[in-house]
């Protein structure tokens, strides 16, 4: 299941079915879980964890030092999920001392070709990353969000679940949860209602989705009282309930 023309270092751990393409570099500290089929050309640097059934193409780097000014050699980790798909010449760097330590990536996610993950970041599941999509250090992308190709997240920036960055959007503020936004810097533009239909929201929980977009950008509230209206409506549609636990956590404020 590995080339002969593949480089692994013997203190890498890699299950029995894992595949390895030729020219592939592993190094020491890497572990892999069965089914992951890793391409010809890639290089993945420990300490680097990769969960089982993931697919990786060629020339990707996974797991190299965070690009980073403070970065003095400190020993820092990448954990990755299962299920995800690593595209063409994709860049995946590990965490900084001066964060936890670990860049982390969940489940299910796409990651298409020349997309860039700084070190620190920490993507949830499902989550889609179109062609030269890339992220600053120590962003925070939550489940579902969609990010068209070349949008850019500013580091420390938060992008809420089920969202969606139009392409060539420039995201340097929190993104809340359900919004649409475009430009640069991006702007809201309603919700993601195509993205909810599909993942079987009902037509009232999108409707209540609405009303609370409605709330915080619509009816000339303070963010404090969009955050009352919006606990009210959470006690009938627990799916708003999004919205407000993102608000409470939001330090950089939200894009406008």
């Amino acid at each position: 299941m590995i080339h002969p023309c593949a480089i692994i270092d013997p203190k890498a751990e890699l299950d029995e079915s894992v595949k390895v393409g030729p020219f592939t570099v592993i190094g020491p500290g890497v572990q892999v879980g069965k089914g992951t089929d890793i391409g010809p050309h890639v290089v993945i640097k420990g300490e680097t964890s990769i969960g089982e059934d993931n697919r990786i193409f060629q020339f990707a780097s996974v797991g190299e030092d965070p690009q980073d000014k403070k970065y003095a050699g400190e020993r820092t980790r990448l954990e990755i999920g299962d299920r995800n798909v690593i595209r063409e010449f994709t860049t995946i760097n590990r965490g900084t001392a001066q964060d936890a330590g670990v860049t982390q990536i969940g489940n299910d996610n796409l990651l298409m070709a020349y997309t860039h993950v700084a070190h620190d970041c920490r993507i949830g599941n499902h989550v889609i990353m179109a062609n030269a999509a890339s992220l600053g250090g120590h962003t925070v992308i939550d489940d579902w969000a969609i990010l068209g190709g070349f949008t850019i997240a500013h580091q420390f920036s938060h992008i809420g679940a089920h969202s969606f960055c139009a392409m060539g959007s420039a995201v340097n503020k929190d993104m809340p949860p359900y919004v649409t936004v475009s430009g640069h810097p991006a702007k809201p533009h309603g919700i993601n209602s195509e993205g909810l239909k599909r993942r079987d929201f009902s037509a009232d929980a999108i409707a209540a989705i609405k009303e609370g977009y409605k709330l915080i950008y619509m009816r000339g509230l303070k963010l404090e009282e969009a955050r009352e209206a919006l606990d009210a409506l959470a006690r009938d549609f627990p799916e708003v309930s999004l919205y407000t636990d993102f608000l409470q956590k939001s330090d950089r404020g939200i894009v406008r």
